[in-house]
């Protein structure tokens, strides 16, 4: 049976950011997806857990000028 591997606690991960400063964390076996920059990691899970919770501030939503065009 194959482990979908957001949830293995087995392999390194690595924390993302993006340009809304969004968060994820992402399996090190996974490339990178485009818009998104390695900010921390590879490291295993736990270590990468605790590097959001001291570097995120809350969410964050981007905003629109009402048509979906970002500002």
């Amino acid at each position: 049976m194959h482990t979908n591997p957001f949830d293995r606690d087995d392999i390194d991960f690595a924390v993302l950011t993006n340009a809304a400063g969004q968060y994820s964390l992402w399996p090190h076996t996974i490339d990178v997806p485009a818009g998104w920059t390695v900010v921390f990691g590879p490291a295993p899970r736990t270590d990468c857990v605790a590097h959001v919770d001291e570097n995120w501030s809350g969410p964050t939503v981007a905003h629109t000028d009402g048509v979906g065009t970002s500002r």
